[in-house]
């Protein structure tokens, strides 16, 4: 009888999750407008805030200092600000998204072999028509990722497996390790190829002009879009391809519209400013302790988190051997391979 009446005890009310949730987006929003003001003011010459205002919008008129100012504001910190926030965001976005088609807790953008397609393309065009213009070799960056993309999701929808998530890792991790010895390849048969390959598969925001923003944004937007609306297919395929099925979901078309979204994120920030490892995954785990497995919550807050964060790696960047610079993706690799490791450890990988 006491268990029939604990049983029937009423539980005490939780928390409303919507609310915490709201709160947690303001928070990241309020993060990232800090990142992005320390941004501006830090660097090889330290800025103060009033600096940086007078840099953005006051007149230099005949002050050299000024001039000075407003040139490091407006050519090199506003653009790799921005780009930071841009490429951020639509990692976090895409590895969210990845490990949700894919239902695996260590799917990465590379997983689809977006970034090895992008490398490949950028190498090869410089191989054969000499190109030094990052506008020029970005049509070809996100031209290959998004090749790249189709390939694998092509050579995962043949056979039996077609359209299991497992037959989608095995395809990327197959095309990925194609294009990276082919990328090796033609490098190491030009010199100027491996001179640009070394720079760029680093990593950096650093260097890069409104002329590939724009161009970068314009993708990431798109893919954006079709992320947003990919959301509820998301959470319903985590429940089983049967059950989403029965419930009338379209698998193939959810997957195809995720995958072009994946495609068109990752690709364009990887085009931008080369490959950042671990980015991706690291947020996705971030966002699912915060919002827990519901997609239309967990994709905004890894968007935010991935913004916030490579920003931060690239403050740091600066900071940590200055006067010279740390590129952001390296910073980013060294907190993303512990990182993966503690979640190893912890066992978090038996369920995405």
């Amino acid at each position: 009888m006491v268990v029939e009446q604990r049983g029937l005890d009423p539980a005490p009310a939780p928390e409303n999750p919507h609310r915490r949730r709201r709160l947690g987006l303001v928070g990241l929003l309020v993060l990232l407008a800090v990142a992005a003001v320390l941004s501006l003011v830090v660097g090889t010459r330290s800025l103060t805030p009033a600096e940086v205002w007078q840099g953005l919008f006051g007149d230099p008129g005949g002050d050299q200092q000024l001039t000075e100012i407003t040139l490091i504001v407006h050519t090199l910190r506003v653009p790799r600000t921005v780009l930071a926030i841009l490429a951020g965001l639509a990692l976090g976005v895409a590895g969210a998204l990845i490990q949700g088609h894919t239902r695996n807790p260590i799917a990465d953008t590379g997983l689809l072999g977006v970034n090895s397609g992008a490398s490949f393309a950028v190498v090869f065009a410089i191989y054969l028509f000499g190109l030094q213009n990052p506008l020029q070799y970005l049509w070809f960056a996100i031209i290959g990722a998004a090749v790249a993309g189709v390939l694998v999701f092509g050579l995962a929808s043949l056979g039996r497996g077609a359209g299991n998530p497992l037959t989608l890792a095995l395809a990327g991790q197959g095309v990925t390790i194609f294009l990276a010895a082919m990328t090796t390849a033609v490098a190491l048969a030009d010199t100027q190829a491996l001179f640009v390959l070394r720079f760029w598969n680093a990593g950096s925001v650093q260097g890069v002009g409104f002329d590939v923003i724009w161009v970068a944004a314009a993708f990431i937007g798109v893919g954006l879009v079709l992320a947003m609306v990919n959301l509820p297919v998301i959470n319903l395929l985590n429940l089983g391809d049967d059950v989403a099925r029965g419930l009338g979901v379209n698998i193939v078309a959810g997957r195809t519209v995720g995958v072009v979204a994946v495609t068109l994120l990752a690709g364009a920030a990887t085009a931008a400013c080369g490959p950042i490892a671990f980015l991706g995954l690291m947020v996705a785990h971030l966002a699912r302790w915060f919002t827990g497995p519901d997609y239309r919550w967990l994709v905004p807050y890894a968007g935010l988190l991935g913004a916030a964060l490579l920003l931060l790696g690239d403050i740091a960047g600066r900071l940590v051997v200055r006067p010279g610079e740390l590129q952001a993706g390296i910073v980013i690799a060294l907190i993303g391979a512990p990182f993966f490791a503690v979640l190893v450890w912890l066992g978090k990988f038996r369920q995405a």
